[in-house]
């Protein structure tokens, strides 16, 4: 897929995708060639658990005790980098974090908000030298992105909103030095509830709320993406109905300086999963209610002081849009049975339907749905059958080239692409998208 910063990028044109939790064996496209190969993705501690040993709930209808899932790693998202490489969110070691990462330890991240466990890390691959960097992080990973500014700084989601931070790798300084722990940096979510625009003593979760203090929220990252214009970093947390969040880590130490904003997503919508935003930092979010929403800060005439506190404080900045498809048998909201995993925004037109445009995973529609003018158009796949696509990505190969030098790449495939057409042993698929100017354009 392409780098967000560079869509035109050609790089060496390979697509991969990741395999949570089945196999440590990432799939990988070359479109020049029409070949397909896999990258055996390593751990570092080879006590690392594998998803093979995990207990087994109950007997599978299909597959008996037979264990189908044997990953170490884990590979979860993936982000190409200005040099082609990919890192992944990925298991290298148990889950028990380092000291450097714990309470007592003199890294500055550590000092601020301490972490005791990580589910997944770091790990480069770079295909031209077909080696791999992998990096020890405290911070739990799941969704990477990189960031806009000076330092490349790679930006991982949490996923759940366990740990209740926010993690960042300096790629710049990690290249430079090799020195994975200085390199890494991390945050809790702090409220300026009490209104003075800076950051300083809060009160925990757990504690009564103090109109005097900040105010520290248990919330982290699922869909994480940075802002293309002002530094600012944008996700979901998970919940009902759950949160859109926004960091500005932009002062100088943001493990100590750091402000969150959360804005609660109001009915009959709930149940975010993963986001984007386009250029304009609207920030766009498939919801388990059925809809697409979109939230622009800009509409909020509150952004501080003791009403952030719930996040209910910015119902103007929302839209929500029905996804396609019929309503749940008795739903008494708005929203269609759809259940979209993930959406991405077309900040730089590689489909053909115009900037910004964004995209949602249609799992239900078997389809990857657009948003242009208002209205939904929905791209229905036929084959494979059971189209399930986790999320998507552009590239502009050739931007003189129209029509055929761009499209969009989306996987096909879910945890168990097993009980789809093909049975045991069958693959995840990738489909490319392109949008002919009429239908006998060829």
């Amino acid at each position: 897929m392409s780098d967000k910063r560079n869509p035109t990028i050609n790089a060496n044109g390979l697509v991969f995708g990741a395999t949570e939790n089945s196999t440590d064996r990432v799939p990988v496209l070359d479109p020049v060639k029409n070949a397909a190969f896999e990258v055996k993705l390593p751990v570092r501690d080879p006590n690392t658990p594998s998803e093979g040993a995990t207990p087994m709930l109950a007997p599978s209808p299909y597959f008996g005790e037979e264990k189908i899932w044997d990953a170490q790693t884990s590979p979860h998202s993936l982000y190409y980098d200005e040099k082609a490489r990919v890192w992944f969110a990925a298991r290298i070691r148990p889950q028990a974090n380092p000291e450097f990462c714990k309470k007592g330890s003199d890294h500055p991240s550590a000092k601020v908000f301490p972490l005791e466990s990580s589910g997944r890390q770091i790990t480069m691959y770079d295909p031209k030298t077909q080696k791999f960097t992998m990096v020890n992080t405290c911070f739990p990973t799941h969704h990477l992105q990189f960031g806009f500014d000076a330092e490349n700084t790679l930006w991982a989601s949490a996923g759940g909103p366990q740990s209740g931070a926010a993690g960042w790798i300096n790629v710049k300084m990690l290249e430079a030095t090799g020195d994975e722990v200085k390199s890494q940096g991390w945050t809790p979510f702090i409220l300026d509830t009490n209104g003075n625009g800076t950051r300083d003593a809060y009160t925990e979760p757990n504690q009564p709320f103090d109109a005097a203090k900040d105010r520290r929220i248990n919330v982290a990252f699922y869909g994480v993406a940075p802002s293309p214009i002002d530094g600012t970093v944008w996700g979901t947390s998970l919940g009902f109905p759950g949160y859109v969040v926004r960091l500005d880590p932009t002062r100088p130490n943001p493990s100590e300086t750091a402000l969150a904003e959360v804005y609660e997503i109001p009915a009959p919508g709930y149940g975010p999963r993963g986001m984007d935003i386009d250029s304009q930092n609207v920030v766009w979010v498939p919801l388990s209610s059925g809809h697409l929403a979109s939230f622009d800060r800009r509409k909020c005439k509150i952004l501080k002081g003791p009403e952030i506190a719930t996040g209910r404080h910015c119902p103007e900045g929302w839209t929500l849009y029905p996804f396609p498809g019929p309503k749940l048998t008795g739903d008494p909201g708005t929203g269609s049975a759809e259940a979209s995993y993930y959406t991405w925004v077309d900040q730089h037109d590689t489909l053909g339907l115009g900037k910004d445009v964004p995209f949602a995973t249609g799992n239900q529609n078997d389809s990857i749905i657009a948003l242009k003018g208002g209205q939904m158009i929905n791209f229905v796949v036929p084959y494979p059958m059971g189209f399930y696509a986790k999320t998507m990505d552009g590239r502009i190969d050739d931007p003189n080239g129209g029509w055929k030098g761009r499209g969009i790449w989306a996987s096909a495939g879910n945890r168990t692409p097993f009980h789809v057409e093909g049975g045991k042993g069958t693959p995840p698929k990738l489909v490319k998208f392109q949008l002919r100017p009429d239908p006998l354009a060829h």
